[in-house]
């Protein structure tokens, strides 16, 4: 899944080592939508996904973040994690703004409505098996 809005808030970096002995490190983000209800999405970059694109979350950049959603049990309570596997800049596109290979509503709205043209019904065609 991929989300693109403005970066508003960046939480202090956690760590620590696992019970088998590895370093860890996680850092969680926010990103605020661009859109008519503006949605606030918090979400974690972990171990070498943080060095990766770390440098890139710095608050007020325009980011499109892909991640993945994950939910795990605890003691009988579930617990939803927004983990992201990439980040990059969206400075060229505008943050809410489809891409460009994507048809829009207006695309649609302008296509013609007779898809079989000025005759109203379908063409006769004599090659059809049937």
């Amino acid at each position: 899944m991929d989300i693109t809005g403005k970066l508003i808030a960046t939480c202090p970096q956690q760590g620590g080592t696992s019970k088998a002995g590895k370093e860890w490190k996680s850092q969680t983000f926010v990103l605020e939508t661009q859109e008519q209800y503006p949605r606030k999405v918090a979400f974690e970059l972990f171990g070498s996904k943080l060095d990766e694109f770390g440098a890139l979350c710095k608050e007020g950049a325009n980011l499109t973040v892909s991640f993945d959603i994950e939910s795990r049990e605890f003691n009988g309570r579930w617990y939803t994690s927004i983990r992201a596997w990439k980040v990059a800049n969206s400075a060229s596109q505008e943050p809410g703004a489809p891409a460009e290979d994507v048809p829009t509503f207006a695309d649609l709205a302008s296509a013609p409505s007779d898809p079989f043209g000025d005759s109203g019904s379908m063409p006769e065609s004599k090659d059809l098996p049937f």
